[in-house]
């Protein structure tokens, strides 16, 4: 018997992977986890943590290297938390994803479907088009950039490969404009200092907007700020300074106000026109959330004569797509700004047959059935944490014909798909959409129909 305690160096083959892309190896009986390892390879591991049934490591030898093993190509990778996969190739992540996504609907909701291929990216660099920068004043000095993994560590980050290259012209010339001026970084621990976050967005159109999140409500010598950003970025439509004074993780108070220019940028997706502000929700990969929205359109099988309701909508993005295909389009969101955002999107785009309400999923749902609205189909996209456990059985007394569940967890729309079965639901199809290239998330969207007897 093995050797099984901490700092103790073992032979593994790696035989698959976490859902945050470690790969996963066996050792009598326990299952070790191993980051930045390729399923195939074989290595000398070193345990780090070791309980009962399950043991992490770190790889120390190479014995039997991948073929799908590259040299990655950032030189924070394995220090940054951003990033899962950039050691391998972008083939053998699409098919780490598209194996996720197959065993989340397999163990959790005990559906098994004949998955397609995870739909990739035609680009996996630079699709970023929001970036939220840390910003802190340590030992190493000024640090802009991302949080070390598992830590509120910053690292200073010059360039990300996942951000456009008008981001990283802003970063370097705000870090400046810090140097120079000798602004003080806010400090988590004393919650003294002024700047928190640096906040850019971007769209496909080659507009930018930069938002300093501040632990005040001015900023000194603001004006040189914005005369070099300006000069970086000639895209660059506005300037906003958002204030947060909580002892908080949130990144964002409530606070905004324009320092120049607009405080909003245009962006067009699914042939439709959006104003985005700071605090708007968008996809952060536009040409994949197209292809993942096209998804959604294809499985609501749309004739042109349905009631659609659109739970969590965002902005109407979904909303106004389907809008496109459908005889009534009803979104509902909890976030004000977000429903005030739809109904201008809808505005803009000369869209009549959609409207928005604003409130909590299941409470519209059951207000909405209370008024005999009963939708042909209805689609969800929720958070992370998937549908709360009362909605599902909302959703099916509402009897539509179709469900359309856009998910960014596979594991929770494994959990709910079951409870949708219970219901008479069942899953029909999958499609997994890569959103988040070289990281671990993946978006999937099922379709589920209702049994007849």
């Amino acid at each position: 018997m093995a050797d099984i305690r901490k700092n103790t160096v073992h032979t593994l083959d790696i035989t698959g992977y976490t859902a945050e892309g470690m790969g996963v190896a066996r050792l009598e009986g326990r299952v070790v986890f191993v980051p930045y390892t390729i399923q195939g390879e074989r290595w000398k591991v070193r345990l780090e943590k070791v309980n009962k049934n399950v043991a992490w490591g770190r790889g120390v030898e190479l014995l039997v290297p991948s073929p799908e093993r590259i040299e990655a190509d950032c030189p924070l990778y394995g220090r940054c938390g951003g990033c899962q996969f950039r050691h391998m190739t972008y083939g053998e992540e699409l098919r780490a994803k598209g194996r996720r996504v197959a065993d989340a609907l397999e163990r959790v909701g005990h559906i098994k479907l004949d998955l397609p291929p995870v739909l990739g990216a035609e680009n996996p660099l630079r699709y970023r088009n929001k970036v939220q920068f840390p910003v802190s004043r340590g030992t190493r000095g000024l640090s802009i950039g991302y949080y070390r993994s598992r830590s509120h560590d910053v690292l200073d980050a010059p360039d990300c490969p996942l951000q456009p290259k008008s981001v990283t012209r802003l970063r370097g010339a705000f870090k400046d404009w810090m140097e120079n001026y000798s602004i003080s970084a806010y400090n988590e621990t004393t919650g003294q200092g002024l700047v928190r976050h640096l906040y850019v967005r971007s769209s496909s159109r080659g507009e930018a907007l930069v938002c300093v999140v501040a632990n005040g409500d001015s900023l000194p010598h603001w004006e040189a700020m914005v005369e070099a950003l300006r000069r970086a970025e000639p895209g660059l439509t506005g300037v906003v300074l958002n204030t947060n004074t909580r002892d908080t993780n949130v990144i964002l108070g409530d606070q905004f106000r324009a320092l120049w220019g607009r405080d909003w940028l245009e962006e067009e997706l699914c042939g439709l026109d959006f104003r985005l502000s700071v605090p708007s929700f968008f996809q952060i990969n536009r040409a994949q959330t197209e292809r993942l929205y096209e998804t959604a359109l294809e499985f609501a099988q749309l004739t042109g004569t349905e009631t659609v309701l659109d739970l969590y909508c965002g902005i109407g993005a979904i909303s106004l797509a389907l809008a496109k295909r459908a005889g009534r389009v009803i979104g509902a969101e909890i976030v004000p700004q977000a429903i005030e955002d739809a109904n201008g999107n809808a505005k803009r785009g000369g869209i009549a047959n959609a409207e928005f309400f604003r409130g909590d999923a299941g409470a519209v749902a059951r207000r909405l059935a209370a008024e005999g609205v009963r939708p042909q189909v209805i689609t969800v996209d929720p958070p992370r944490k998937g549908l709360a456990p009362e909605v599902p059985a909302i959703l099916a007394g509402m009897a539509p014909d179709r469900i359309v569940y856009v998910s960014c967890d596979p594991a929770t729309l494994a959990r709910d798909a079951g409870r949708f079965a219970e219901l008479g639901y069942h899953a029909a199809r999958a499609q997994g959409v890569d959103l988040f290239p070289r990281t671990a998330h993946v978006e999937t969207v099922c379709l589920l129909t209702r049994l007849t007897s």
